[in-house]
Formats: structure tokens, C-alpha cells, sequence
């Protein structure tokens, strides 16, 4: 199936030069301009697009609050560009819900094969058990649904699949390459550290309640475990 992409892009030339390399690799694509254009684009048809480039310094409204707006209404994968090599961007796109980040400039076969991780991510079935619990949390996998005490907790797509992993090797290590492997592709070619990034968050959403065990654990250079009968790492 072709791939629809929804490109977020102020540089015309620039937007203009990658659209057509996507195409040329049977990529769907739509450009946007600037934040409130792709917003009008996205929200005429959500269920359009298989993946978003999005760009963080854009006009009329950045990149970071058109993540934050999607992310309100849909796991659509999102990969933000950014012109700054500066980790407090790359973590804060990531808290708020892009699933990966590319700095400018970029391999445009970089891109493309982000794309189609992006996409295949996206597309991933998950595991056939309907429900999923641990202490408390409670993950319904065909609903897509995670609570915990009863209280829903709005994760990403990529957190999801993560929490999922997880909870069905509940009480067993699991190492950082295979969470990788699993979660984002064994073509991942991103920082390692991204897991981790991944793993602070879910934690943040899942221990809001101190009266609640911990449930993700660090295992000291092998990788992490979810578990509510052990002491939080």
C-alpha cells in the first residue's frame, strides 16, 4: 500500500525537493506550509495519513504546539525535523509525542528509511491477549486503553507498544536491544538513548501515586523489567 505522508515544511524549496523524492519511492504526499495550514489539513481527514514530517520552526504556529494538538486526537507517527542539535528539543518533541526526530541537515535516504519504519511501526499488530494487568494497571489492547486505579492515562503510540512489551514479559529483564528491536524496528538507526527517554515518561504517567509499587525497573547495564514486587530502579 502507498504510503500518505503529510509534509510540514516552510521552506518551499525544501519541501519541494524531498516531495519529489518521495514520490519518486511511491510516497503519497501532501505539503503543508506552515503550523495552522497543516492543522486545517490534518483535521479535515485524521485517518489520512500514515506518517507526518514535521518541522519545529514554523510560521504562524511552531511545530512543537502542532505536536501538542495531534497528539490530543491521534497516534498518527509523527517525525520531527529540527534545525537545532540541541537534546532539550529532541526530549521535549519526544515527552509530548513524536515518535522520532531527525536533525537538519539529513540524508534524504536517512528520511526515507525513517519513513518507512515510521510506517511499519504504525502498522505493527499487536499482541493477541485482550488485557493486560499488573498490580493496578490494566492495559486493553483492542481498545487501546490504559488505566491505572481506574484513572486513564493518555500514552503515544510508541509509549503503548513499549508499555505493551513490557507487561508481557512481566517480572523478566528485558535488554535494551530487544525493546529496541521490538518497539522500533530492528532497522532502527536512531540514538540508543531514545529508549530511555521512552522509559522516563512512562514512568512519569504510570507513578503518580506513591502509595502504588514502581512498576519499570532498571536492570544496571542490561536494560529494564516491569514488575510491581521489587523496589523501583
Amino acid at each position: 500500500m502507498e504510503t500518505r505522508l503529510l509534509l510540514v515544511e516552510d521552506e518551499e524549496g525544501l519541501a519541494d525537493s524531498l516531495s519529489t523524492e518521495f514520490q519518486l519511492e511511491g510516497i503519497q504526499v501532501t505539503q503543508a506550509h506552515d503550523g495552522l495550514e497543516a492543522l486545517e489539513i490534518f483535521n479535515d481527514q485524521p485517518d489520512q495519513f500514515d506518517v507526518i514530517i514535521l518541522d519545529w520552526m514554523l510560521p504562524r504556529l511552531d511545530g512543537f504546539s502542532v505536536l501538542r494538538k495531534i497528539r490530543k486526537e491521534s497516534d498518527v507517527q509523527i517525525i520531527m525535523l529540527t534545525a537545532r542539535d540541541y537534546i532539550g528539543d529532541k526530549l521535549a518533541g519526544l515527552t509530548n509525542g513524536a515518535d522520532d526526530y531527525i536533525t537538519k541537515p539529513f540524508e534524504t535516504e536517512e528520511l526515507l528509511a525513517r519513513i518507512e519504519i515510521a510506517k511499519r511501526h504504525g502498522q505493527r499488530p499487536l499482541e493477541e491477549n485482550q488485557e493486560l494487568r499488573v498490580a493496578d494497571l490494566i492495559v486493553d489492547i483492542k481498545k487501546k486503553r490504559v488505566s491505572e486505579n481506574g484513572i486513564i492515562i493518555p500514552l503515544t503510540q510508541r509509549e503503548f507498544d513499549l508499555l505493551v512489551v513490557l507487561m508481557n514479559h512481566e517480572n523478566e529483564p528485558c535488554t535494551r536491544d530487544y525493546l529496541l528491536d521490538t518497539v522500533w524496528g530492528v532497522d532502527f538507526e536512531g540514538q540508543p538513548n531514545i529508549l530511555d527517554v521512552y522509559i522516563k515518561n512512562l514512568r512519569n504517567k504510570l507513578d503518580q501515586n506513591e502509595d502504588q509499587p514502581k512498576l519499570i525497573h532498571t536492570i544496571r547495564g542490561t536494560g529494564y523489567m516491569l514488575s510491581a514486587n521489587v523496589s523501583h530502579g
